[in-house]
């Protein structure tokens, strides 16, 4: 039998501690707090101050999808499985990515120039050199978000609201997201607070309490309105059933459902966050690395997705060069890892 990743301390008040190793001293720690609660809202476990508020930052995206399959505006326009877990995603900018949401744009009637994301460099390296190499530069459709943003036009051009400006606060089509973060987390969101994202979207705290409770909701649908559960159980059926396009080629959002078989949904967020979802489980999950390094969070997550079983052997063993990361130096010698510290710390 292959050896587990944690365990993980027992939970409680305190943080778990994900911990940097260079040869035999560590080097470096991140505190990890983390929620993971049922539909009805009871707490499995708990590490750290769940209380607090977080940003969601992009862990959240599966949520902020609903209004796409509410409105009506997915079967209006026939979105693909595919085109569904875009919507979901922070893709690697991969051709298939980026071809796929060009596509999605086109046959609506749209281009990229619509999105109002901004441009950067793919996150999946090869293809950022191929770019680089044929003299090209990142447009909209390389953001990670894009899919994110296609989605939220589409609402807005099935509806036949006004497409500029979707992503204000104040557009019809946030408040629609807003609210449906709001029902599925059981929480009056304060627009006092409200932040921006990297991709120029709006985000607000929440308690990794909350986060946790609505990923619950959100995958079993109690709770939650007939057509809300059911828009839900449509995204993550989509999530699960194509994982590539929700992060892609070595990413850990692809990686991790794929080690899971269809036994929940994952998704990372900036800033070291990351949700989860089992249905199989009716559990929710939501973490943050307190010191935001996002280096830290695929770990955190790793143990805490066997920590509730999970993960078979197959599974643990085809994620753990990613939750238990080798460190290398730039002649590519391991010098450290990245893991789990001992629940004796």
């Amino acid at each position: 039998m292959s050896r587990p990743f944690g365990p993980l301390p027992p939970p409680g008040a305190r943080p778990f501690i994900v911990e940097v190793t260079r040869g035999a001293q560590v080097e470096s720690r991140h505190a990890v707090a983390a929620a993971i609660l049922d539909a009805d809202g009871g707490v499995v476990a708990s590490w750290g101050d769940v209380d607090a508020p977080v940003f969601p930052r992009s862990a959240n995206k599966a949520i902020q999808a609903l209004p796409l399959v509410e409105s009506g505006a997915a079967d209006a326009f026939s979105l693909s499985n595919a085109e569904l877990a875009l919507a979901g995603a922070s893709h690697g900018g991969e051709a298939r990515h980026t071809e796929t949401v060009a596509a999605w744009l086109k046959r609506i009637g749209l281009s990229a120039d619509v999105l109002e994301c901004g441009a950067h460099w793919p996150y999946h390296e090869e293809t950022a050199r191929q770019l680089a190499r044929q003299g090209g530069q990142p447009g909209n459709l390389h953001n990670n978000c894009s899919g994110k943003h296609a989605g939220m036009v589409s609402v807005a051009r099935h509806l036949g609201e006004e497409i500029a400006g979707y992503v204000r606060p104040d557009h019809p089509v946030q408040r629609r997201v807003t609210a449906a973060i709001e029902d599925v987390c059981n929480v009056k969101l304060d627009p006092a607070l409200t932040g921006i994202d990297g991709c120029s979207m709006p985000t607000m705290p929440l308690p990794l309490r909350k986060l946790a409770h609505g990923f619950a909701r959100y995958i079993t649908g109690q709770g939650l309105a007939p057509e809300r559960a059911k828009a839900a159980k449509r995204i993550a059926a989509a999530l699960l059933a194509e994982p590539f396009y929700v992060a892609g080629t070595g990413r850990f959002c692809t990686a991790v459902m794929q080690a899971g078989a269809g036994r929940f949904i994952a998704k990372t967020g900036a800033e070291g966050v990351y949700t989860a979802a089992s249905a199989e489980k009716g559990i929710g999950i939501a973490l943050k690395v307190l010191d935001g390094t996002a280096r830290a969070a695929q770990t955190a997550l790793g143990g805490l997705l066997e920590h509730v079983g999970l993960l078979d052997e197959t599974g643990r063993e085809a994620i753990r060069p990613l939750v238990e990361q080798p460190l290398r130096n730039w002649r590519g010698l391991d010098v450290g890892s990245i893991s789990l510290a001992p629940p004796a710390f």
